[in-house]
């Protein structure tokens, strides 16, 4: 097989990489990180401790992480077919792409969120802030970094895992390294299947690690003290409106 031949499909295959895993980690990130927080929140001593919610939430999390990916994807065949109309395609990847990736994010965010230095959050509850203040104004903030990381690694895992569906239809570039590289014996074009995911991970790890120094130095430089630097004369408004 020629480059010429090789980049005629790998464009396409790229190009629905893409699209599955942007689609996928978009809904992750929508879906898994209120469901994180909420982790945290429902925890024994936390703002909205309920041991019935979190146990429940806990549990269909770890059910859902325990699932092997390919079995998951075998599993949700129907429901696939059902949602977009097809289980076949990079539009069918994306949906157990994202059932399998919202527990690990959540997980990921729950484990960030922990990490927020507790005084803070009694120190916002002093001053009247309510649970959703508290979230957004000391939660959310103070554990933007490790969020920020807690998504460079869910993309990169939907990465791995895009290339996955490959083997059930799923569309992309793991498709096309099952198609060519397995079963018609294509041993470089396989090879350069594998060196083009490698590159877009390494970039992925690039640009989140970027963005986490970016964002934990800004917040050394300022967060807190814009937090609980005040004063009785200037009181924050989200907190005393709450």
């Amino acid at each position: 097989m020629t480059w010429d031949q090789m980049w005629e499909l790998m464009w396409p295959a790229t190009q629905e990489t893409f699209q599955m895993v942007g689609v996928s980690a978009l809904v992750t990130v929508l879906l898994g990180l209120p469901l994180g927080v909420l982790l945290v929140l429902t925890d024994k001593g936390g703002l909205l401790a309920n041991r019935a919610v979190n146990k429940a939430i806990g549990f269909v999390v770890n059910i859902a992480r325990s699932v092997p990916f390919i079995i998951l994807m075998i599993a949700l065949i129907s429901f696939t077919r059902w949602l977009v109309g097809t289980s076949i395609g990079w539009q069918a990847a994306t949906v157990p792409l994202t059932i399998g990736a919202i527990p690990f994010f959540a997980r990921l965010v729950e484990t960030s969120v922990r990490e927020v230095d507790r005084g803070l959050v009694e120190a916002v509850q002093s001053m009247g802030g309510s649970t959703w203040t508290i979230v957004r104004k000391t939660l959310l903030p103070e554990a933007l970094p490790g969020i920020v990381a807690s998504v460079t690694t869910t993309v990169i895992t939907l990465v791995s895992y895009s290339a996955m569906a490959g083997t059930v239809g799923g569309g992309g570039l793991g498709t096309l390294a099952v198609n060519y590289g397995y079963q018609r014996f294509e041993t470089a074009f396989m090879w350069v299947i594998v060196a083009e995911l490698v590159i877009i991970v390494t970039a992925v790890q690039l640009i989140g690690d970027f963005a986490v120094r970016r964002l934990s130095h800004r917040g050394r430089t300022g967060g807190r003290t814009r937090l609980l630097g005040r004063t009785p004369a200037a009181p924050d408004k989200d907190l005393a409106a709450s």
